[in-house]
């Protein structure tokens, strides 16, 4: 049986820089050690709006002033027939206030955005990283992943990527 999920992922931007969150922290986490934006799931009657900002503020302490809504990135994983359906809603934050606090989900770190790709990241997010500074357009994307958490497949606005 499929299931479907809904999430969002932000990274936010100052001085040339990605608020990046190693994830160390949790058990039996998809995402262990490694890098990703901040974010996570759609809480119940949430838009993706709500959720980005009730996300930024739960993980970093940050209140997010301004974002850009970027893409809608698709993933697909797991097993044939028992795939899993995540619909990302992907952001940039342009300008947060406050005071950082410690995340439960691992370390927040400011990193060089021309450091970032040399993180342990997802294949995938490799490319949507990319689109975020290539592109300034809304874009879709679609990842697909095999059960052994290798990416097999990637479409870009409904056509098909090299990978």
């Amino acid at each position: 049986m499929r299931k479907i999920k809904l999430c969002t992922l932000c990274y936010i931007e100052r001085d040339d820089k990605y608020l990046m969150l190693h994830r160390v922290s949790k058990k039996n986490d998809i995402n262990k050690d490694k890098w990703i934006g901040v974010g996570g799931h759609f809480e119940e009657l949430e838009s993706p709006e709500d959720c980005l900002i009730r996300e930024v503020r739960e993980e970093t302490g940050y209140e997010l002033c301004d974002f850009d809504f970027r893409g809608i990135v698709t993933f697909v994983y797991g097993k044939t027939g028992e795939e899993v359906i995540e619909y990302m809603h992907l952001f940039v934050g342009i300008n947060v206030v406050g005071e950082p606090i410690e995340c439960n989900e691992g370390v927040l770190k400011w990193i060089d955005k021309k450091e970032v790709l040399n993180l342990n990241l997802w294949e995938g997010d490799k490319i949507f990283l990319k689109l975020l500074e290539e592109r300034k357009d809304f874009f879709s994307l679609k990842l697909v992943y095999n059960e052994d958490e290798m990416l097999t497949e990637a479409y870009l606005d409904g056509k098909s990527m090299d990978i």
